[in-house]
Formats: structure tokens, C-alpha cells, sequence
């Protein structure tokens, strides 16, 4: 998604997110009052009132507990959420959201994830053809690319994740997460020293984490 050419890359200005929430009642007494009642709503806010730039090429960390918001944040910025009323966001640049898991199909075999995650990338066919074998040779896939990757165990659905991701044709990544489960400490080391020399440079990088560590690396 392309929306301008600006020096900044992304910009939030007042923006608020707030879920409303059905309570449900735990007790016969509580349901049965529910039938003639109306429904009661609990309300989240989840973001108040924010307000950010993020300049071209900035790698900016967000660093909160669970439940504090991050994803909600990265949801907003990539236009999955809409902000509340009153609330402003603009992207400029080409932007994928990289987060564990996001986009595969659990039913689809590693072979036809690539394929389908490369083309939401924005890569064509013939260039997620040209890149496929070191796609899976570099998450160390190659004897289980015709395995449903609903059998994957959570290190090497982030290893096939990351290793799709490198090749993506991006200006701004949006990142939840994204290496708490890369896999064991050798290939997180080997992705992290991919990820410095292939996204880093020249990219904006938002990166939700709840490991203060992650972020100031960078």
C-alpha cells in the first residue's frame, strides 16, 4: 500500500481506540435476567489520545506489557483497526505487518504458504519461483515443504515467517513480536545478522515488544 512521499513515515495524531465488550452473566439468575434486560457493555480503552511521527528510516520500539496496547497500535497504524472519531493516521510507503503466524494458512502445506505469503508481500510468481529453494533453505525447511505447517512446531513457523519476509519489496515494517519465536538461539542469531543487513537499512521499522532488550539493540 503506497500513500504519498513524505519524509515522514507515519503519523498519528489524536488517536484513540475503544472496544465495547458484551458482558455475559455467569449465573442461571444472571442470564435470565439478560433475556429482559438490555445488554450490558464493558468498555476498553485500549489507546488514549496518541499522538507520534515516525521519520523515513527510523527504527522506532514500542515496549509495554501484555495488554497494554502494542498490537492494538500496530492494528491502527496498518489500517486494520479504524481510530476512534476524531482521531487521524496517515502511512507513507509500501508496509507489511510481520507478527508469528500472520497470514499462513494452517491447512496449506510450507510449498503453497510460500506462495501465498509471497504474493501478500506483493512479490510475483515468478519471483517467489526464483526465490523458493532459499526461501527454504535459509528456515531449514527443505524435508517438510509438502507439511501441512499446522504441524510446524512455533520455532519453525517463525523461521519460514522470517525467511518469507526478507524477500518482501517493503518500505515500512510493522513488527509485533517478531522474534520471540524464531527458534532456537543459532538461527536467532543468524536472522538477527540477516535482519541488520537486509530490512534495517534505509527501512522504517516499528517494533512492539514486551523485551526492553530487543529494542535497544537498535
Amino acid at each position: 500500500m503506497e500513500t504519498g512521499n513524505t519524509e515522514i513515515s507515519i503519523k498519528l495524531e489524536n488517536v484513540s481506540k475503544t472496544f465495547r465488550v458484551r458482558e455475559k452473566g455467569f449465573t442461571i439468575r444472571d442470564r435470565a435476567l439478560n433475556l429482559f434486560q438490555p445488554k450490558r457493555q464493558k468498555v476498553i480503552h485500549a489507546l488514549k489520545n496518541i499522538d507520534l511521527q515516525i521519520k523515513k528510516g527510523e527504527f522506532f520500539g514500542i515496549v509495554g506489557h501484555n495488554g497494554s496496547g502494542k498490537s492494538t497500535l500496530l492494528h491502527i497504524m496498518s489500517g486494520a483497526y479504524p481510530p476512534d472519531p476524531g482521531g487521524k493516521t496517515e502511512i507513507h510507503g509500501r508496509f507489511i505487518r510481520l507478527a508469528l503466524g500472520l497470514g499462513f494458512d494452517k491447512e496449506l502445506t510450507a510449498h503453497e504458504n510460500i506462495y501465498l505469503n509471497g504474493s501478500i508481500l506483493g512479490l510475483t510468481m515468478k519471483e517467489i519461483g526464483k526465490r523458493y529453494h532459499d526461501i527454504l533453505a535459509f528456515a531449514e525447511l527443505q524435508n517438510f515443504a509438502e507439511t501441512k505447517v499446522k504441524f510446524y512446531s512455533t520455532g519453525m513457523l517463525s523461521r519460514l515467517k522470517f525467511a518469507i519476509a526478507v524477500q518482501a519489496e517493503a518500505d515500512i515494517f510493522l513488527m509485533d513480536e517478531f522474534f520471540g519465536g524464531v527458534g532456537d538461539l543459532r538461527f536467532k542469531k543468524i536472522s538477527e545478522e540477516v535482519f541488520d543487513r537486509s530490512i534495517v537499512e534505509g527501512r522504517t521499522i516499528v517494533h512492539v515488544s514486551h523485551n526492553l532488550t530487543t529494542i535497544e539493540k537498535y
